[in-house]
Formats: C-alpha cells, sequence, structure tokens
C-alpha cells in the first residue's frame, strides 16, 4: 500500500474529492465554479499524495504540499458556505446534533482504514456509503463543510507533526551532507 494511503487526511479528502463532483453535478450551474470547487477538491487529495511522495526526498516538500492541500480544501470551504448565503440555506454550527451525527459517520470510516486499501471491494463500498450525499441542499453542504473542517484540522495536526520532526531530525539534504561528512573522516 501507498504511504499515503495510510494518512486519514488522504482519506478524508479522497471522500470529499468524490462528494464534491456529485454535489456540483446536483446543484452548481456554473461550469466556471464547478471546475473550481470540483479543482480545489481535487487539488487537495493529489497535493497530499505528492507530499507523501515527495516526503521519499525532501522533508520541506511534503510540509509545503500537505500545506497546500490544506489551502486547497479551505478554498472549497469557502466556495460552500458562499453557497448556502447565496441560497439562504442555514450554515449548521460545530454543535448542532447534525453535525455530530456527520462527525461519528467519518470517524467510523476512518477507524476501518484497512477496509479502505481496494475501493472496489464491497465492504469499502458499504463504508463509504455511510457518507453517502444527502439529497437535500442545505444537508449535503454541511456535511461537505463538516469533512473540510475535520480534514483541515488534521491537516494542520499533520504539518506541525511534520514541522517537529524537520526540527529534530533535519532534512534529507541535511542528512545527506552529514552522512558525506562522516565519510570523508572515515577516508
Amino acid at each position: 500500500m501507498q504511504p499515503y494511503k495510510k494518512l486519514f487526511t488522504y482519506w478524508f479528502a479522497l471522500i470529499i474529492y468524490d462528494l464534491t463532483v456529485e454535489f456540483c453535478e446536483r446543484w452548481v450551474r456554473s461550469w466556471k465554479l464547478k471546475e473550481q470547487m470540483n479543482g480545489a477538491a481535487r487539488s487537495g487529495k493529489q497535493n497530499i499524495v505528492e507530499g507523501s511522495e515527495g516526503m521519499a526526498t525532501s522533508l520541506k516538500t511534503g510540509i509545503k504540499l500537505t500545506n497546500v492541500a490544506k489551502a486547497s480544501i479551505e478554498e472549497l470551504l469557502g466556495n460552500l458556505e458562499d453557497f448556502l448565503r447565496q441560497r439562504k440555506l442555514s450554515q449548521w454550527s460545530k454543535d448542532d446534533p447534525r453535525v455530530r451525527v456527520f462527525r461519528a459517520r467519518s470517524a467510523r470510516i476512518v477507524r476501518n482504514l484497512s477496509i479502505l486499501r481496494d475501493l472496489r471491494e464491497p465492504k469499502a463500498q458499504a463504508l463509504l456509503a455511510r457518507l453517502k450525499l444527502p439529497k437535500d441542499p442545505e444537508e449535503a453542504t454541511n456535511l461537505l463543510l463538516t469533512l473540510c473542517h475535520q480534514a483541515t484540522y488534521l491537516l494542520y495536526r499533520q504539518v506541525k507533526s511534520l514541522e517537529k520532526k524537520h526540527e529534530t531530525e533535519g532534512g534529507y539534504a541535511e542528512n545527506l551532507y552529514h552522512r558525506r561528512l562522516r565519510a570523508r573522516r572515515v577516508s
């Protein structure tokens, strides 16, 4: 399994991307806004992938791309908030019981990451169906907002953890330099 598939942030971003595509197909009329929203959601997911893979040679690149993923999902958050405001729909607070239900459903998915290894498997499909996009646009938008808030919080923590790792362990180039110095001393 690729390293990024072990990250909660990746699975949140994947679910957000898939639901955003479906959301836009249902309710967003403007081609440009659809492209922007789908692009922001896709960028969130893809930058997690690229950042995870880039860490093999540059922790700094991993940190930067993880931050880009967070910023992309924040962009999508703004679009979703605009959607609600422009249609005079309600944005639910994080303490709203309906939001708590959404958070509990997403937590169940994340606790079962091993099932998601192959998304074509029936168990994976059943697990993902727990976060099916609601038919009501207000409810659907609030589900996406909840997932985006969870993802950006996790991405923030991931960045802080990577920064701490860089601070204590150094970066790839720095470690190569120290190995080269040790090799020179030995020869």
